[in-house]
């Protein structure tokens, strides 16, 4: 069991497989891989899928399993080892978070992680053999609806729902935390390079992601013009307006600090054995990781500052459909989280409703 592990594939970096010493347990799963590839899912899908599968795979040979003969109790048994497993280096049983959890255990979060890749799993088996029949047991349909086919000219193309999974933990619905502007200054001030402070920036004033951040090139920033080209999740890109102060950052950074590279992404690493190549994911969070520190703002990661411009558009009064422009949602109903962080737009609401009653009256 403690000998597979899930690896970049040797002919194609991009693609992730399992290894092991039971291939033939392995195989469905790798092929599973293969076929999310083959869609153009990110090799960081890939990758979450895959370790999700892992975690199956590992427990399918404790209990003596094979993929094929999988049945829905199976399932619900593994979800049930899911909830029991235990993270090793995190705190106690005796510890317990805000919610009266313990923080030795999974997330719900990460519980559905590997339910999604087990569910895709087992989808996948059926869809290219008819004859089986998947183990997944199936929900209530979806009422979800693509914009434009409720009504309107496409209305005769409206779909009918897809069954959901029932393999589903339910997760606490928390609101994204912004940063005060007490935070925002602490947090800033404490940037000594101009590309931090590019990056920070992008994030703050035009609600990039941090993976949007990373994936940006040169070619992509038109600061004469004031423009973003973003390459978000999903292969969706998007245009967004660039902040002017940020944008005289990127043209200091570029003028000033961005190292001689072939590379075409924009920021890169300044100093060290890597100097001159992409800026990855973990060197990003530790630039931020630092700065949390030095600045006394534990709250100030990369998302908390994405949140940050969510919130100040909501507090404007920005519309909805455009807030999700700018964020680059592919649901409303992720934009509209927002709308209950903005406490001086909802308060000024309330004070004039209020008002309105004591008129009446």
């Amino acid at each position: 069991m403690g000998g597979m592990a899930l690896v970049p594939d040797p002919n194609d970096r991009r693609r992730w497989r399992l290894t092991g010493s039971e291939p033939e347990l392995l195989s469905a799963m790798n092929a599973y891989l293969g076929y999310l590839a083959d869609r153009n899912y990110s090799p960081r899908t890939v990758r979450t899928y895959g370790y999700g599968l892992l975690a199956f795979a590992r427990w399918l040979t404790s209990a003596g399993l094979i993929v094929e003969r999988v049945v829905t109790s199976d399932v619900l048994d593994f979800l049930a080892a899911c909830q029991q497993e235990t993270i090793r280096g995190r705190p106690g049983p005796n510890v317990l978070d805000l919610n009266g959890q313990r923080r030795d255990r999974l997330a719900p979060a990460s519980v559905n992680l590997r339910l999604a890749a087990v569910s895709g799993l087992y989808e996948y088996l059926a869809m290219s053999d008819s004859s089986r029949s998947s183990p997944i047991p199936k929900g209530r349909p979806s009422s979800w609806f693509a914009q434009g086919e409720r009504s309107g000219l496409l209305a005769h193309t409206k779909r009918r729902p897809a069954p959901r999974s029932r393999l589903r933990v339910r997760t606490p619905r928390r609101l994204p935390r912004a940063l005060d502007a007490g935070e925002v200054t602490r947090l800033l001030g404490g940037l000594r390079t101009r590309r931090d402070l590019a990056m920070a920036g992008l994030m703050l004033y035009c609600g990039l992601r941090s993976c949007e951040v990373l994936s940006l090139a040169v070619a992509d920033v038109d600061i004469g013009g004031r423009w973003l080209s973003v390459h978000g999740k999903g292969g969706k890109d998007r245009r967004v307006p660039l902040d002017g102060d940020v944008a005289a950052v990127l043209n200091a950074y570029l003028l000033t600090e961005r190292p001689d590279s072939d590379a075409t992404a924009l920021f890169l690493v300044a100093k060290g054995p890597t100097t001159g190549r992409p800026l990855t994911p973990a060197g990003l969070r530790t630039v931020f990781r630092y700065h949390r520190a030095t600045s006394g703002v534990p709250a100030g990661a990369p998302h908390a500052l994405r949140h940050t411009f969510g919130t100040a558009l909501a507090e404007a009064g920005v519309d909805l459909a455009v807030m999700q422009a700018l964020l680059g949602h592919a649901h409303v109903d992720t934009t509209a989280r927002y709308i209950h962080l903005a406490p001086t737009h909802v308060k000024a609401e309330y004070d004039a409703a209020r008002s309105r009653q004591h008129q009446t009256r």
